[in-house]
């Protein structure tokens, strides 16, 4: 592999999957809960709510399969005063997943340039969805799925274990994010991070960063 890069510190970059290398889930959950009739943002309220142990948590850990995950979701949330078809939100998320291209060869730029790059994404199994891990797969050197390791962002040994995937320290990485705290916790595992709402300027800031064009 060619190394382009200037001299510098950084070594890798981690990518969450869904609203930075996906288009973000947040306008298909806003759209599911209109349809259903739910209170706008009640879903995020379930999901801050049910805190590490609650369903969301325990799906994304790999704790609970979708079915269980289903009918754990529905308790809590008809407890909150408004039952949720939980099978139906996953896959209304599921197929929200559209893979960004601009980020896909943003990617492809930076292995190029010679940097390590892995995926860190907080997802539960999809087993009716499995293309769209092996699609984005191989454009990786690491893919840490949360299901599959027992732990989820913002678990600081989530981010802990990545980079000793790619041999890298933290202080190495810089991590892109869309939630605030996924990022605050990459920060204090010592890591240099990047909030993403588009794709353009996150991609901007990466080559601030790295000194490296990215673009098409």
């Amino acid at each position: 592999m060619a190394n382009l890069l200037p001299t510098h510190r950084f070594r890798a970059v981690i990518f969450d999957l869904g609203g930075v290398v996906l288009e973000s889930p947040l306008p298909a959950i806003i759209d599911f809960e209109a349809k259903a009739g739910l209170p706008r943002w009640f879903i995020r309220q379930l999901v801050i709510e049910g805190g590490d142990d609650g369903p969301w948590a325990r799906l994304e850990r790999g704790e609970l399969d979708a079915g269980a995950f289903a009918a754990a979701f529905l308790r809590q949330a008809t407890a909150a005063g408004h039952p949720v078809d939980g099978a139906a939100l996953l896959r209304c998320i599921s197929a929200a997943a559209v893979i960004r291209e601009t980020m896909v060869s943003a990617i492809r730029g930076l292995r190029v340039a010679g940097l390590h790059v892995a995926a860190l994404t907080n997802i539960w199994d999809m087993p009716e969805r499995p293309w769209l891990a092996e699609t984005l797969r191989g454009e990786f050197d690491c893919f840490v799925e949360s299901w599959r390791v027992g732990m989820r962002k913002p678990e600081h040994r989530i981010y802990e274990l990545t980079c000793r995937e790619l041999d890298v320290a933290p202080a190495d990485a810089i991590f892109l994010d869309d939630f605030g705290n996924n990022l605050k916790a990459a920060r204090a595992v010592g890591m240099t991070t990047i909030k993403v709402t588009d794709a353009a300027p996150a991609i901007a800031e990466l080559e601030r960063l790295l000194g490296v064009p990215l673009g098409d």
